[in-house]
């Protein structure tokens, strides 16, 4: 295996030094890349985080990032395995070692769980076994997570490995909710049924809501709160006293709101139609949803910064794709204010629902008469941590509450492990 590797300009300074803590290693395995994260999750520091790109090709590349140190690699990456080999190097040249970090656990984001696992696991042979037969949900997703768990153990075979699954926290969903008008019979052969997506997120984002309510001394036992995680990927979940009432992808995380390459809600009957009109197969179709649409595909532009750029120069394509974006957002907003039964706080997180304010404004716009005042100048301050953007009258509270997936996937390892010795 060819490779190169050097520290950056910065590199003359100290990365920071692992304490003696307790720390956990978060792995986010896909087809061709490997993100990694080293943090302590009682304190809530994080020491090293990065990524491998390009695994399965000649020229992969890769970096670890820790303190002021960036630390960079190119070269052949065939599998994981050599993926995780090059994560221990590029941690040993940033001066760091994982043999040394007090590595307790090791958690692992796998997107589907099924109706199976509705909490974080211990991995054992059968729970290894089980994540690759749900692979078949998931065939973008999970294969690649059991590459990165087999990977993951071998290198590290004392260690407690944890999967913590984006679907559990949507595992308790109300039946009417969670089922499909779909033949029954159907349905429970082939396991389908609302499973929903960024499970992690919207459980972490809903706690960070009700602790919010809970300092201000209020009951939450029946809060009533909407998350809007908007990222490339993006989704919407109704949650009522901590518990899910709803959520907007279903089998796959193609539905729900309009994404970055993905379409979101739309008539099933398109497969169909483009498979007798266009002479499509399903693959090629499954493609253009997935990965030729969205943002991308009504203006050209998945990234937001550039999307709102272009607005603000006249182009209408932008535009258009905008208020296609933010009308199925008020959408859902809508429904699951009725599924509440009423609503206490809106919640944006991610990529866009933290950064771009002008997504805020025009989603929320108008709805006074429904009890939600944003507070202009709070939407546009740019600020870190969990703040509030709605006006001071406004009976409807609207916060950005920055999510941390690693880290909610380090405190669910680390209680899994201690609880197995």
């Amino acid at each position: 295996m060819t490779t190169s590797a050097h520290a950056s300009s910065d590199s003359a300074e100290h990365p920071r030094t692992i304490p003696d803590a307790a720390t956990v290693l978060v792995l986010n395995s896909g087809s061709s890349s490997l993100k990694f994260q080293l943090l302590d999750p009682i304190a809530e520091e994080v020491f090293a985080s990065g990524i491998v790109e390009r695994i399965g090709l000649d020229d992969g590349v890769a970096r670890l990032e820790t303190g002021s140190v960036t630390q960079p690699f190119s070269g052949e990456v065939p599998n994981h395995v050599v993926a995780m080999e090059v994560v221990m190097r590029l941690f040993e040249q940033a001066g760091l070692s994982l043999e040394e970090a007090n590595v307790v656990a090791v958690g692992h984001r796998v997107v589907q769980g099924g109706a199976r696992f509705s909490a974080p696991k211990l991995i054992d042979s059968w729970v290894r076994d089980q994540i690759a037969d749900l692979g078949a949900l998931a065939p973008l997703h999970n294969p690649a997570a059991v590459d990165g768990i087999d990977a993951a153990r071998k290198l590290f075979p004392a260690i407690p490995h944890v999967a913590v699954f984006d679907t559990a926290f949507f595992t308790s969903l109300p039946e009417a909710a969670r089922t499909y008008a779909l033949n029954k019979q159907v349905a429970d052969e082939y396991r389908i049924r609302r499973y929903g997506a960024h499970g992690t997120s919207h459980r972490y984002v809903s706690e960070q809501v009700t602790a919010y309510f809970a300092a201000q001394g209020k009951d939450t036992s029946a809060l009533r709160q909407i998350v809007l995680h908007l990222g490339n990927g993006a989704s919407a979940s109704a949650v009522r006293g901590g518990e899910p009432m709803d959520t907007s992808m279903g089998l796959t995380p193609l539905e729900g709101l309009v994404m970055g390459t993905r379409t979101g809600d739309i008539d099933p009957a398109v497969y169909a139609h483009l498979s007798r009109s266009a002479g499509m197969g399903i693959d090629e179709i499954d493609t253009l949803l997935n990965k030729r649409s969205g943002m991308q595909g009504l203006c050209g532009m998945s990234d937001f910064r550039d999307i709102t750029a272009a607005i603000r120069d006249g182009n209408q394509d932008a535009e258009l794709a905008m208020q296609v974006y933010v009308h199925r957002l008020r959408k859902y907003v809508g429904s699951y204010a009725f599924v509440l039964g009423g609503l206490d706080a809106i919640a944006f997180t991610a990529g866009i629902g933290e950064n771009v304010p002008e997504v805020r404004e025009r989603v929320l716009s108008g709805l006074e008469g429904f009890g939600i005042r944003l507070d202009p100048a709070r939407n546009a301050e740019r600020a870190k941590g969990v703040r509030v953007i709605s006006a001071d009258d406004s009976p409807v509270t609207v916060l950005i509450v920055p999510t941390d997936e690693e880290l909610a996937i380090a405190q669910q390892a680390l209680e899994v492990a201690r609880s197995k010795r």
